[in-house]
């Protein structure tokens, strides 16, 4: 018997199961064995060929060509990603933000912060630090809606994901967008001073004509297992205050971290690049010089 093939994009993963949104219908699916055997694993957004079962399931046969990949939050095919950040408990730890707008541009995705919980804490330094870097950051409230309407507004007709450390109030601000989503929001943790993780798998949303996915937080963010070498060029490249100043140093292969001569460094000097920014960008260069080959030397 013939098998109908269709296109669609995985909506939602969970439990080996993959529901596939085509443009007739929401479609389960199990993936075939030759994916386990290439140790590839699909992930939500990923546009996939699924083959259609008499009883309505459907068989994912193939991955098509991805515009970029996460590991965490497990992703593909992402536009932007949401940052959310807070200057009330959990307070968010600008390495960590840095971190993930560091991956997020080395990704082709343009990286957004939300500073979420303004009512409690309006942390004006951090909003101001990010706008000066040339990222997009917002102010934002889930209880007194301030900021919702322009989130709602950048959100869309994209594919976004939402990600931050546990507790910032992910689930919160997806209710705020819309009260439909019904997503539950977890209590903090007084004794460990972060949130509980409320959300357990990763999902799209349709809203404002694009998609959005919630996921699961976390408290640390590791560096994604098997990703691929960072070069130098392109860390500092994902710092997009830097930009600039590239390639305007006084020697070739400048590190930007403590060479006489560095275009950098002087516009740091200069008032031109928030230090904190600049000392994330070498607490990474020094990650990535410990890992990659090109630190060996």
């Amino acid at each position: 018997m013939s098998q109908t093939r269709v296109e669609g994009t995985i909506r939602k993963a969970l439990s080996g199961f993959y529901y596939v949104q085509t443009e007739q219908t929401l479609v389960t699916c199990r993936a075939r064995g030759k994916f386990r055997y290439q140790k590839v694993t699909p992930l939500v957004g990923d546009r996939v060929a699924i083959a259609l079962q008499p009883d309505g399931s459907g068989s994912l046969v193939e991955i098509l060509p991805r515009r970029n990949a996460f590991q965490r939050p497990a992703v593909a095919n992402l536009d932007q990603l949401v940052i959310i950040a807070s200057g009330a408990v959990p307070v968010s730890d600008p390495f960590l933000l840095d971190r993930i707008i560091s991956l997020a541009e080395r990704k082709g995705c343009e990286p957004i912060l939300c500073i979420n919980k303004w009512d409690l804490v309006p942390a004006q330094q951090l909003l101001e630090t990010y706008r000066a870097a040339g990222i997009p950051a917002l102010p934002v409230s889930a209880v007194t809606g301030l900021g919702i309407d322009q989130l709602r507004g950048l959100l869309a007709g994209k594919i976004s994901a939402f990600t931050g450390n546990s507790g910032v109030g992910k689930s919160s601000l997806l209710n705020a967008l819309d009260p439909a989503f019904g997503l539950a929001t977890g209590e903090i943790s007084e004794k460990l001073g972060r949130g509980r993780h409320t959300t357990r798998h990763v999902e799209l949303f349709p809203l404002a004509g694009g998609l959005i996915a919630d996921t699961p937080g976390f408290s640390a963010f590791d560096q994604e297992k098997g990703a691929d070498p960072v070069e130098q060029e392109a860390l500092a490249r994902s710092f997009r205050e830097f930009r600039p100043y590239l390639g305007q140093c006084r020697f070739v292969g400048c590190a930007h971290v403590k060479e006489q001569g560095c275009a950098v460094l002087a516009a740091r000097d200069a008032g031109k690049i928030v230090p904190s920014r600049h000392e994330s960008y070498v607490r990474l260069y020094e990650l990535a010089r410990e890992n990659k080959p090109w630190g060996k030397n």
